[in-house]
């Protein structure tokens, strides 16, 4: 490995809309480096960043992948995302390893949906972009069009850096416009000479007195402009678009020169941040080896047989020698047997790591994504990684047999490396549920769990946690008595129940007097009614918000015992709650839906038809928020819907907001649907 240092390094994040072309110019900026012997494709499954198994089936990213190369002196790293925004966990943690957002754009697709999300998140951290053009070569690519779209969406910060020669099957080589050769070729798309003048004038909008030189005609070589476009890119002030053929392996130097050579390097890019723990101050680290070491955790990979990979960037500070550090989070000293540089699924030793360094280490099951590791001595703490709350959820059932106990295991072990995937057991439908952001997103966690763990699953959509309650009052008795030899059971119960606000739960008041009822059976009354409530009476769900009042019973000398009041209490309990006017209740979100300002009728008058009420609306820019409160058996398949509805374009989120009482007409569907459900089932088994 060629030695470098921290002003050698630039750490590279690809983001780009789904089939941008990410990893095919990957590929081919590590085959230009030397990184790789032989160029891979996508559609072959022989890249060198999409070599999981889902990766390969799906043909495009599901994960982050971690590669590197050197090109003229500068080790590059790269982290190569998703682009969908199912996987989007994997693009929001690997913004805090870079300096520079590479974003993609395919020159036959053009601005996608989220290539404006993405844009935005690189712009949230700071980070400074550079946009390359892919698939230059297609046949009817308007390249000057295009530029201007760019310009429209993103700002007159985003100038060329080199144009196409040639257009379709003809491109055929760039013009860098740093380095104009002589003469220019035939076929430049655009005015070379005035595209060389706007991105001069833009490099040096980042210094004064380079700018006041430019202006009073100074020539200004690339020397002088290489430091100030270093801060350009950095500060925000230029974003050099490139284009390039991955087929024809065109631009792809231009690329690995503009990574090298003008994007910042941990020394020049943002500024890491961190709270000092002992003064609980956020505090800027500074990027030597002489600092105290941190580092940020912010992948892990977990695999059943290898064990547990975990990666961070180092921020401040080296490791080598004995390769121990502190957890923050954990509060527990690690310390670590091997670390490994990643090219794919590839793990090269290494004997350090300095400032700008992305290294991995194995086995060790206290680190977690979002993690600061440091110097014992001097405890920092990185912000903690935000991630978008998951929407979609399924039930699932283990098929294999034996594996119910084994199944939480592995799912959490999931959850280790996806922060947007959840389990949680739903007590009132006892089940186990898996959240994820979309359909798809769960069906490759699913088909990991199979993989990995050997444990198929039964999936289908979680039942409602549906509720029951009553609206009026009613009043029962039951005698309990029953004689078969020897001693009997006897026990009477006389009951008042009556509703209780939405939310107080459940009341049982003691109102015997005289002692009809003695007071040693008062508690098993109280015990009949309450696995009542546990068991539901309209369609088996908790029964709530009930006050039960006892005040009237009888018994015998010999035959009255515990459970025989514990019957006569069930049944009392039974007969006034069908005589109170029982309800369900449903759970009812809050859902905010962004769409397109185009969308708005459709949305609106889906979530109407959902049976959805309509709170208010809000501009966000050229989109519009719309607020609402819906059923949320209504929206069960709403991720889909939007889809459709938007071409992808829509996102929304939704919180739990209350329960409310079901529609009458709704409900007797509910539970008729609930009884033919629970009878198939009964006959299945």
């Amino acid at each position: 490995m060629i030695p470098y240092e921290t002003k050698d390094i630039r750490s590279i994040v690809l983001l780009g809309h789904g089939a941008s072309g990410k990893t095919s110019l990957i590929e081919s900026m590590l085959f230009k480096a030397g990184a790789i012997a032989r160029l891979g494709s996508v559609e072959n499954g022989t890249s060198a960043s999409d070599y999981d198994p889902d990766a390969k089936e799906k043909k495009h990213s599901i994960d982050s992948s971690i590669l590197h190369c050197n090109w003229k002196g500068r080790e590059i790293n790269i982290i190569d995302t998703p682009g969908y925004a199912d996987f989007i966990r994997d693009t929001i943690t690997a913004l805090v390893a870079a300096e520079t957002a590479i974003i993609v754009i395919s020159a036959t697709d053009g601005i996608q949906v989220n290539t404006r999300k993405l844009w935005d998140l690189a712009c949230q951290k700071g980070l400074g972009k550079i946009m390359v053009v892919t698939k230059a070569d297609a046949e009817n690519v308007d390249y000057h069009t295009l530029l201007e779209s760019l310009r429209n969406t993103f700002g007159d910060t985003c100038v060329p850096l080199n144009l196409p020669v040639g257009a379709g099957h003809d491109f055929r080589e760039v013009v860098n416009l740093l380095a104009l050769p002589n003469p220019l070729p035939d076929g430049v798309a655009g005015d070379v000479h005035t595209s060389h003048d706007a991105l001069i004038e833009t490099i040096v909008s980042a210094d004064d007195a380079l700018m006041e030189q430019y202006l009073d005609g100074k020539e200004l070589d690339n020397a002088v402009l290489q430091p100030c476009f270093v801060r350009a890119i950095a500060g925000g002030y230029i974003v050099p678009v490139l284009c390039c053929s991955n087929k024809k392996m065109l631009g792809i130097e231009d690329l690995l020169g503009a990574i090298a050579y003008f994007s910042p390097s941990p020394l020049e890019g943002i500024r890491r941040t961190a709270v000092d723990m002992q003064t609980n101050k956020e505090i800027t680290l500074e990027a030597s080896k002489e600092a105290p070491f941190s580092a940020y955790v912010f992948k892990s990979v977990v695999d059943p047989y290898v064990g547990k990979l975990s990666y961070f960037r180092v921020i401040s500070g080296k490791l080598e020698g004995d390769i121990s550090f502190y957890n923050v989070t954990s509060k527990k000293t690690d310390k670590a047997g091997h670390l490994y540089r990643i090219l794919g699924k590839e793990q090269q030793p290494v004997s350090r790591a300095i400032p700008g360094d992305i290294v991995a280490v194995p086995k060790l099951e206290d680190l977690h994504i979002s993690d600061t590791i440091c110097d014992q001595k001097h405890l920092v703490k990185f912000p903690e990684i935000v991630f978008p709350h998951p929407l979609c959820s399924l039930a699932v059932v283990p098929l294999n047999k034996g594996a119910e106990k084994k199944i939480s295991e592995c799912l959490h072990k999931l959850t280790e490396e996806d922060k947007t995937f959840r389990i949680s057991h739903d007590a009132l439908t006892n089940e186990l549920v898996v959240t994820g952001m979309s359909t798809l997103h769960l069906q490759i966690m699913i088909g990991r769990l199979k993989r990995r763990f050997g444990i198929d699953v039964d999936a289908h959509t979680p039942k409602i946690p549906y509720k029951e309650t009553i609206t009026a009052r009613a009043q029962a008795q039951y005698k309990h008595k029953k004689q078969t030899g020897g001693h009997g059971q006897y026990g009477e119960v006389h009951i008042w129940i009556e509703p209780l606000p939405r939310g107080a739960g459940f009341e049982f008041v003691d109102e015997i007097v005289g002692g009809s009822i003695p007071r040693q059976y008062i508690p098993a009354v109280e015990k009949g009614i309450r696995e009542v409530l546990d068991k539901g009476i309209l369609m088996g769900h908790h029964i709530v918000d009930v006050r039960v009042r006892l005040f009237h019973g009888t018994f015998h000398d010999v035959d009255s015992s515990e459970a025989a009041f514990k019957m006569a209490a069930s049944h009392a309990f039974h007969d006034a709650f069908n005589h109170a006017r029982p309800v369900l209740l449903e759970p009812i979100v809050n859902i905010e839906v962004t769409i397109p300002a185009k969308f708005m009728g459709e949305i609106t008058g889906n979530l109407s038809s959902h049976h959805g009420h309509i709170k208010g609306m809000d501009t966000l820019g050229d989109l519009q928020v719309v607020r609402a409160t819906i059923p949320m058996a209504s929206i069960a398949n709403y991720e889909t819907e939007l889809k459709s509805m938007t071409g992808g374009q829509g996102a929304f989120t939704i919180e739990f907001s209350h329960y409310d009482v079901v529609p009458a007409h709704l409900m007797q569907q509910i539970i008729s649907h609930a009884h033919t459900a629970r009878g198939t089932h009964a006959r299945k088994e």
